[in-house]
């Protein structure tokens, strides 16, 4: 079992020392802008991804926002389990993110849209309308393959098909993200 996570921690700070550190850059000046301008972020992905996003509305609403004079306004469109159910029954789970946007995002809001595979339908259709609507969308996911990397105009990319890998590093995507407005000069 030892040499198993000694495999994996060293995997996994592999594929960390991989990850481009200025698209994180640009993603952190356009959530400053965001927060500056009034704009909302919102955010989305399906069971790991949805708990990433969770969290990092968290980490944003509270952690980057709490005692400061600007604050962010932040939305996880994965968090209310009643609309998400809803709408996959009544409409289908394609649309559970993509009809929460309609309902509040504005041009030059931000979508932060999480998945592992860059291919989850409910997601993609979310950044297409934001797109379409004139939003920043941030996609994280792998470089491997997959959609979301296309149709994102700022792509996180995380160099490796390994779910747990992947939402290792998306978990440190967000606490950079966030610990920029926190720790940083952001």
């Amino acid at each position: 079992m030892t040499d198993f996570v000694k495999k994996y921690l060293n995997d996994l700070a592999t594929v960390i020392q991989e990850i481009d550190p200025k698209p994180l850059e640009k993603v952190i000046e356009c959530m400053r802008e965001a927060r500056d301008n009034k704009r909302t972020l919102f955010t989305c992905g399906n069971g790991g991804s949805a708990s990433i996003a969770s969290e990092m509305v968290v980490d944003i609403n509270k952690g980057a926002s709490y005692g400061k004079e600007k604050r962010f306004r932040m939305i996880g469109l994965s968090d209310s389990i009643a609309t998400i159910t809803a709408y996959a029954n009544d409409v289908d789970y394609e649309s559970v993110f993509v009809e929460q946007l309609k309902n509040f995002v504005q041009k030059d809001d931000v979508l932060i849209a999480i998945s592992g595979s860059g291919n989850s339908p409910n997601v993609l259709r979310a950044v297409e309308y934001a797109n379409e609507v004139g939003c920043t969308t941030v996609g994280c996911t792998t470089s491997k393959s997959g959609k979301l990397r296309e149709i994102s105009s700022l792509p996180l990319l995380v160099p490796s098909a390994h779910m747990g890998h992947l939402e290792d590093c998306f978990y440190m995507m967000t606490h950079v993200l966030c610990y920029a407005f926190i720790d940083g000069e952001a």
